[in-house]
């Protein structure tokens, strides 16, 4: 299974006492989402494994998991760190209007008057509205390689096409 085929929702921590348990890093909106994605694909030594998830709970202010298979410390060490991935087809479908971030990754960000600002490389969530990182490949006019727009539809992005692979946005470049 190659990277592209895979949608990255944590990773693995810390172990977590004496049985094999480990500690959880979810990048789901709802921490304790990610186990509702099976089975995982977790990525050890560059190759990507199916694991299935025997056991998981609260604790203290975060998560942990035991993975069917791995019942010490010593074997559950070689798991920290690990990405936790499932197929793209086990994500649930969205309504119109609504993405997944990696789909937004790549796609040209243009302004309604035809400047084109840069590419998605990245997103963020700060709380209040999830956030476009646009990254152009050189600095352009405006001495800007990089924008931070807020992703507010309707605002600031007025459409995304992701079969043409663009953003309209009302941005103002030397901003």
């Amino acid at each position: 299974m190659s990277d592209k085929d895979l949608v990255v929702l944590g990773k693995l921590g810390a172990v977590y006492g004496i049985n094999g348990w480990l500690k959880v890093v979810a990048y789901t909106d709802i921490p304790e989402g990610i186990f509702d994605y099976t089975p995982w694909q977790i990525k050890l030594q560059g190759n990507w494994l199916p694991v299935q998830v025997s056991s998981w709970k609260r604790h203290s202010n975060g998560l942990i998991a035991k993975l069917d298979g791995i019942n010490d410390r010593d074997l559950a060490q070689r798991y920290v760190n690990a990405e936790i991935a499932v197929t793209e087809q086990t994500l649930p479908s969205l309504e119109d209007g609504d993405y997944y971030w990696k789909d937004l990754m790549g796609l040209a960000v243009i302004n309604e008057a035809g400047y084109h600002l840069g590419e998605v490389a990245d997103m963020m969530e700060t709380g209040s509205n999830d956030v476009i990182v646009v990254k152009a490949n050189r600095t352009d006019a405006f001495g800007k390689k990089e924008r931070l727009l807020p992703f507010l539809t309707d605002t600031v992005v007025k459409s995304v096409n992701l079969a043409e692979k663009r953003i309209i946005v009302d941005w103002d470049p030397a901003f």
